[in-house]
């Protein structure tokens, strides 16, 4: 029996693919930064929307709150985030990034664009727009 082709391959099948791709290349890109996928992602966040509560921070991430306390956890131990009270709600904890952690924050995002840039190389600019189009139209869903 013949392995199926390209073309046999479900539209489900190929995003998949192309995600695990990705996920593969983003460890590869960070590995250097001695981050874990999920710490880069809460310091992108963070830098995107400033300090917020732990809570929140767990929304942005789509985890629970005991795994945020995690990541937050192993940020704080390594310097790049600081927790403060809140000052409108003295049992709440926000996050804020410290120097270190904007600075670790832009070379995340340099890594990735970079990486990014290298992976989607092979379309050209209409293909990108297209495909950037449709997984906004995606996600918003």
């Amino acid at each position: 029996m013949n392995p199926p082709d390209d073309q046999d391959e479900t539209l489900p099948e190929a995003f998949w693919a192309v995600a695990r791709q990705l996920r593969g290349r983003n460890r590869e890109t960070l590995a250097p930064l001695d981050i874990t996928p999920s710490q880069s992602r809460a310091v992108v966040v963070l830098m995107r929307h400033g300090t917020m509560r732990l809570s929140e921070l767990a929304e942005h991430l789509r985890i629970v709150a005991r795994s945020a306390t995690e990541v937050v956890d192993g940020l704080q131990a390594r310097g790049l985030v600081e927790r403060l009270p809140d000052p409108g709600d003295r049992r709440a904890t926000l996050v804020a990034l410290t120097d270190k952690g904007t600075q670790t924050g832009t070379a995340i995002r340099a890594a990735r664009f970079a990486e990014a840039d290298s992976f989607f190389s092979s379309l050209g600019e209409q293909d990108r727009a297209d495909l950037a189009r449709i997984l906004r139209t995606l996600r918003g869903r």
